[in-house]
C-alpha cells in the first residue's frame, strides 16, 4: 500500500508544511515560493532572471511568473544592466527588503513547529536525514 511508504509519510509532512507556510506568508503577500527568489536577492540584489533560475534550480517560466507576480506587488523592480542593456537586473525595492524580517521570522518559527516535541539528539539526526537526502 502507498500510504504506508515512508514516501507517502514525507508528502503529508511536507503538505502540511507548506500549507503552514502559506497561511503564515498570505499576510505579507506573498505566496509560497516567492520567498525562495526574494531570498535570493536578500543575499546579493540584481541578479539576472538567468542568476535566479539556477540558483533557484527552477524551469526558466517559474522565475518569469514569481517575478511579474513580484513585481506586481511592489517588491521587486527589473532594469537594465548599465554595461549589457540587453540583460535585465532584478532589484528589491524597500517593500521587497523590508520582507526579509518577517520572513526570516515565520521560516525560524516554522523550523520550531516542525520539531516540537524532539529532543536534540532527534533534532540533529532529523537535520542530517534532511541534508543527506538526495536532491
Amino acid at each position: 500500500m502507498l500510504d504506508e511508504t515512508l514516501t507517502y509519510a514525507l508528502i503529508m509532512v511536507m503538505k502540511t508544511h507548506r500549507n503552514r507556510m502559506a497561511a503564515a506568508l498570505a499576510p505579507l503577500g506573498l505566496h509560497t515560493g516567492q520567498e525562495l527568489l526574494l531570498n535570493q536577492l536578500w543575499r546579493q540584489d540584481g541578479l539576472t532572471q538567468g542568476e535566479l533560475i539556477a540558483r533557484l534550480g527552477v524551469e526558466p517560466p517559474t522565475v518569469t511568473k514569481t517575478l511579474q507576480r513580484l513585481e506586481r506587488a511592489g517588491f521587486v523592480h527589473r532594469s537594465p544592466d548599465p554595461d549589457r542593456p540587453r540583460v535585465g537586473r532584478v532589484h528589491l525595492t524597500e517593500a521587497g527588503k523590508a520582507l526579509r524580517e518577517p520572513v526570516e521570522e515565520i521560516w525560524a518559527r516554522t523550523d520550531e513547529e516542525l520539531q516540537h516535541g524532539l529532543d536534540d539528539a532527534e533534532r540533529a539526526l532529523l537535520s542530517r536525514l534532511l541534508r543527506a537526502s538526495p536532491r
